[in-house]
Protein backbone atom coordinates (compact mmCIF):
# COMPACT_ATOMS: atom_id res chain seq x y z
CA UNK A 1 0.00 0.00 0.00
CA UNK A 2 1.12 3.14 -0.64
CA UNK A 3 2.30 5.38 2.53
CA UNK A 4 0.18 7.91 1.44
CA UNK A 5 -2.88 6.13 0.84
CA UNK A 6 -5.22 5.77 3.62
CA UNK A 7 -6.13 2.49 4.43
CA UNK A 8 -9.72 1.11 3.43
CA UNK A 9 -11.75 -1.21 1.24
CA UNK A 10 -11.32 2.00 -1.46
CA UNK A 11 -9.12 5.24 -1.32
CA UNK A 12 -10.46 8.09 -2.56
CA UNK A 13 -13.73 8.07 -0.63
CA UNK A 14 -15.02 11.58 1.31
CA UNK A 15 -15.15 10.65 5.50
CA UNK A 16 -18.81 10.11 5.44
CA UNK A 17 -18.43 7.61 2.99
CA UNK A 18 -15.78 5.74 5.31
CA UNK A 19 -17.50 6.35 8.54
CA UNK A 20 -20.65 4.46 6.41
CA UNK A 21 -18.49 1.50 5.36
CA UNK A 22 -17.10 1.33 8.93
CA UNK A 23 -20.94 1.06 10.37
CA UNK A 24 -22.00 -1.82 7.77
CA UNK A 25 -18.24 -4.16 8.46
CA UNK A 26 -19.45 -3.34 12.35
CA UNK A 27 -23.05 -4.42 11.92
CA UNK A 28 -21.84 -7.61 9.01
CA UNK A 29 -19.52 -8.46 12.00
CA UNK A 30 -21.80 -8.95 14.20
CA UNK A 31 -23.85 -11.31 11.78
CA UNK A 32 -25.24 -11.48 8.08
CA UNK A 33 -27.87 -9.42 7.08
CA UNK A 34 -29.91 -7.91 4.01
CA UNK A 35 -30.33 -4.34 3.19
CA UNK A 36 -33.61 -3.07 4.39
CA UNK A 37 -31.92 -4.58 7.69
CA UNK A 38 -28.59 -2.83 7.51
CA UNK A 39 -30.55 0.54 6.71
CA UNK A 40 -32.70 -0.02 9.97
CA UNK A 41 -29.68 -1.48 12.22
CA UNK A 42 -27.81 2.32 10.70
CA UNK A 43 -29.69 4.16 13.10
CA UNK A 44 -27.77 2.79 16.38
CA UNK A 45 -24.71 5.06 14.90
CA UNK A 46 -26.78 8.01 14.27
CA UNK A 47 -27.31 7.29 10.19
CA UNK A 48 -31.16 7.79 9.77
CA UNK A 49 -32.81 6.66 6.85
CA UNK A 50 -33.88 9.63 6.35
CA UNK A 51 -30.30 11.08 5.55
CA UNK A 52 -29.51 8.02 3.55
CA UNK A 53 -31.49 6.69 0.51
CA UNK A 54 -31.49 2.83 -0.60
CA UNK A 55 -29.33 3.33 -3.42
CA UNK A 56 -26.44 5.31 -1.79
CA UNK A 57 -26.71 2.02 1.08
CA UNK A 58 -26.74 -0.49 -2.27
CA UNK A 59 -24.41 1.11 -4.00
CA UNK A 60 -21.75 1.60 -1.04
CA UNK A 61 -22.52 -2.55 -0.80
CA UNK A 62 -21.58 -2.80 -3.99
CA UNK A 63 -18.17 -1.51 -3.90
CA UNK A 64 -17.28 -2.86 -0.57
CA UNK A 65 -17.99 -6.73 -1.81
CA UNK A 66 -15.83 -5.77 -5.18
CA UNK A 67 -13.38 -4.29 -3.26
CA UNK A 68 -13.21 -7.51 -1.11
CA UNK A 69 -14.51 -6.58 2.38
CA UNK A 70 -17.62 -8.13 1.92
CA UNK A 71 -19.10 -11.21 0.35
CA UNK A 72 -23.23 -11.93 -0.54
CA UNK A 73 -25.43 -14.85 -1.04
CA UNK A 74 -29.11 -14.64 -2.07
CA UNK A 75 -31.35 -16.39 0.79
CA UNK A 76 -35.18 -17.42 0.48
CA UNK A 77 -37.01 -15.07 2.13
CA UNK A 78 -40.28 -16.63 3.29
CA UNK A 79 -42.88 -16.71 1.00
CA UNK A 80 -41.58 -13.75 -0.94
CA UNK A 81 -38.26 -13.93 -3.44
CA UNK A 82 -34.88 -14.37 -2.27
CA UNK A 83 -32.96 -11.63 -1.01
CA UNK A 84 -29.32 -11.04 -0.95
CA UNK A 85 -27.63 -10.68 2.59
CA UNK A 86 -24.04 -9.30 3.26
CA UNK A 87 -21.28 -10.78 5.28
CA UNK A 88 -18.06 -9.32 6.36
CA UNK A 89 -14.87 -11.13 4.80
CA UNK A 90 -11.88 -11.67 6.34
CA UNK A 91 -10.47 -8.24 4.34
CA UNK A 92 -13.59 -6.74 6.28
CA UNK A 93 -12.56 -7.75 9.68
CA UNK A 94 -9.06 -6.37 9.02
CA UNK A 95 -10.02 -3.01 7.78
CA UNK A 96 -12.64 -2.37 10.50
CA UNK A 97 -9.67 -3.03 13.13
CA UNK A 98 -7.59 -0.45 11.01
CA UNK A 99 -10.50 2.18 10.73
CA UNK A 100 -11.45 1.60 14.42
CA UNK A 101 -7.69 2.33 15.49
CA UNK A 102 -7.66 5.72 13.50
CA UNK A 103 -10.98 6.66 14.64
CA UNK A 104 -10.00 6.39 18.32
CA UNK A 105 -7.10 8.44 17.40
CA UNK A 106 -9.26 10.90 15.51
CA UNK A 107 -11.55 10.62 18.90
CA UNK A 108 -8.34 11.45 21.03
CA UNK A 109 -7.09 14.26 19.27
CA UNK A 110 -10.92 15.96 18.53
CA UNK A 111 -11.35 15.07 22.66
CA UNK A 112 -8.26 17.33 23.30
CA UNK A 113 -9.36 20.16 21.01
CA UNK A 114 -12.64 20.33 22.79
CA UNK A 115 -11.19 20.46 25.92
CA UNK A 116 -8.75 23.25 24.97
CA UNK A 117 -11.63 25.17 23.83
CA UNK A 118 -13.55 24.62 26.86
CA UNK A 119 -10.84 25.64 29.30
CA UNK A 120 -10.50 29.04 27.03
CA UNK A 121 -13.87 29.72 27.01
CA UNK A 122 -14.14 29.11 30.88
CA UNK A 123 -11.12 31.63 31.25
CA UNK A 124 -13.09 34.37 28.75
CA UNK A 125 -16.16 34.20 30.94
CA UNK A 126 -14.77 34.26 34.38
CA UNK A 127 -14.59 37.84 35.72
CA UNK A 128 -12.16 39.65 35.65
CA UNK A 129 -11.64 40.23 40.19
CA UNK A 130 -8.04 40.07 39.98
CA UNK A 131 -7.05 42.29 37.15
CA UNK A 132 -9.57 44.53 38.84
CA UNK A 133 -7.75 44.27 42.47
CA UNK A 134 -4.63 44.63 41.05
CA UNK A 135 -5.51 48.14 39.41
CA UNK A 136 -7.22 49.93 42.63
CA UNK A 137 -4.42 48.84 44.99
Amino acid sequence: MDRNQEPGCKAGRKAADKFLEACLLQLLSEGKLHGYALMEQLERFGISASALNMSTLYRTLRHMEKDGCLESEWEEGGPGPKRRVYLIAQKGTNELAIRIGMMKARKSGIDRLISAYDRMRDQAERPCDTKQGEEKG
